[in-house]
């Protein structure tokens, strides 16, 4: 008996390190997956989200790119341009709420996935677009934009996973800036002229499986 109570009393340090070891693990984990600079999932961990998203035909993907970020960069330097993206991450956060995802893809380029339980996304993207295009609080009101959208029905092409979806939305987006139409659904025919599924020139839209 007495060897089983050393042994046990050996072993509870032990235990005690490993679960603190895993505590680490998971929290680590978890910052991996986060923007530093936004705090919103990084490609990987809006990848996991996004796909378990896709399994409800109601899903649409969103991909929005801030206009003329480089311009605002130039003019009022990188710190005003960082508080522009985090103002930007924080508003997509808030309207894509806990039954969506939002991500940061890279850059001046953001992603997400929500759910449209009323088959009203195209008016809330476009309140969307207005709410996006407010001055963030705290910065000079000058420091300022727009940002386009392009989104797609996850249903209306039931043969693509969400890079497809994804390369779907980015050309709507692109549609959207060049005609400085704000907001724009893919599948409405050929929009652009693509390379390899992707805008001749863009940086590439694919995500990780």
């Amino acid at each position: 008996m007495s060897t089983l109570l050393t042994a046990l009393a050996a072993a509870g340090p032990l235990a005690a390190g490993w679960s603190v070891h895993t505590v680490w693990l998971r929290r680590s984990l978890r910052t991996a997956r986060r923007d530093p600079l936004t705090g919103l999932r990084t490609r990987d961990g809006f990848t996991r989200r996004a796909t378990a998203l896709l399994k409800d035909p109601r899903a649409v993907v969103v991909l929005a790119d801030v206009d003329h970020f480089k311009a605002i960069n130039d003019a009022h330097g990188h710190a005003a341009g960082d508080a522009l993206l985090k103002a930007t991450a924080d508003r997509l956060a808030h309207y894509v709420g806990r039954d969506g995802v939002a991500g940061r893809l890279g850059g001046d380029e953001f992603a997400a996935v929500v759910i449209d339980t009323h088959g009203t996304i195209g008016d809330l993207l476009a309140v969307l677009h207005g709410v996006l295009a407010r001055p963030a609080d705290g910065l000079d009101p000058a420091v300022r934009t727009t940002v386009s959208l392009g989104w797609v029905r996850a249903a209306d092409h039931p043969g693509d996973d969400l890079s497809g979806l994804l390369r779907r939305a980015d050309e709507a987006m692109y549609t959207a800036k060049q005609a400085r139409a704000g907001v724009r659904r893919a599948g409405l025919g050929r929009l652009l002229a693509t390379f390899s599924g992707r805008r001749a020139g863009r940086r590439g839209t694919g995500v990780a499986a």
